[in-house]
């Protein structure tokens, strides 16, 4: 976490969006604090509240029903996986959730995202990029560090009768999911393919739809599971 401007190599969609309500979830008290006297600075962001371990964080995404929560994974009584897991399969109209943690290799974040978590941001990040994740998830898109995502992922090792998960994807639908894994937002991926957003849009429904994904994050690190996308695919 810093308060600098430095770039630390994140490249995230410009999003102007109403201000985003925040709940955030971290068992160290210093991080937290320090966390929310930032964050609250950024233009467009509300913090509305803190939470100090996983069992807190439901509650207090529960009560105060914050636009996003910003969840730490090692905390104490319920992880944030746990707690990532049990808020998006509870709620009716489920908070984003966004994954902050120290370590690019912390193998705690795929597991994270599996659960449904919309993406993750390392913590030694300025906090202009921080909030920015914060605001492009809220807006639907997802937040990635693909080449860090892929030395967190191992290719499951698949044999000849199992159907990789994406073989029931169209040609079209797989250059989708390879363009969503470069950490690329819709309008990009169209302007990338010659495509509208609305024809875009509809091949990441079908992606998430195929694969079981919960979001097009859960669909990135299935193509990176199955081996379609490999650590440093540059589109």
């Amino acid at each position: 976490m810093s308060g600098s401007d430095a770039d630390d190599g994140m490249a995230l969609p410009a999003v102007t969006s109403p201000a985003v309500t925040l709940l955030i979830a971290d068992d160290d008290e210093v991080t937290r604090s320090g966390l929310r006297m930032l964050l609250a600075a950024q233009p467009g962001l509300t913090v509305v509240g803190e939470a100090a371990d996983g069992v807190e964080a439901v509650e207090r995404a529960r009560s105060l029903r914050p636009d996003v929560v910003l969840m730490d994974v090692r905390m104490p009584r319920r992880n944030g996986i746990e707690a990532t897991r049990q808020l998006l399969a509870e709620a009716a109209d489920p908070p984003k959730v966004v994954v902050i943690t120290t370590f690019e290799n912390d193998g705690y974040v795929t597991a994270a995202l599996s659960a449904g978590a919309s993406g993750f941001v390392l913590k030694r990040l300025p906090v202009r990029q921080i909030a920015e994740a914060v605001r492009v998830v809220a807006a639907g898109e997802a937040v990635l560090f693909p080449a860090a995502l892929g030395r967190m992922v191992a290719p499951r090792p698949l044999d000849s009768a199992e159907a990789l998960p994406q073989a029931a994807l169209t040609g079209r639908e797989e250059e989708v999911l390879r363009l969503m894994a470069t950490g690329l937002s819709n309008p990009e991926i169209a302007e990338s393919l010659t495509v509208s957003v609305e024809t875009v849009k509809t091949h990441v429904g079908n992606v998430l739809t195929k694969l079981g994904a919960q979001n097009r994050t859960h669909a990135v690190v299935i193509a990176y599971e199955s081996g379609l996308v490999v650590p440093g695919f540059a589109g």
